[in-house]
């Protein structure tokens, strides 16, 4: 059984539909709900690397917020 490993996504609603986004490579999927989305992220993490390799040293990024004062 492979090892697991873990990355970094974030979701977010757009439209109708959720999507969600890799952090760590450019991979991204959407779907009808959350956890859909985040399936579908998964299944799509898996066929991409099916053809590339998994960074070596994959360093999760940090996620944060940040404020921003905007002028109306």
């Amino acid at each position: 059984m492979p090892t697991p490993v873990t990355f970094t996504a974030t979701v977010i609603k757009d439209g109708e539909w959720y999507v969600s986004r890799c952090l760590d490579v450019e991979v991204a999927s959407q779907g009808e709900t959350i956890e859909e989305a985040l399936a579908n992220l998964r299944e799509a993490l898996e066929l991409y690397f099916e053809d590339e390799p998994v960074p070596a040293n994959l360093v999760h990024p940090l996620v944060t917020s940040v404020d921003v004062r905007l002028s109306a």
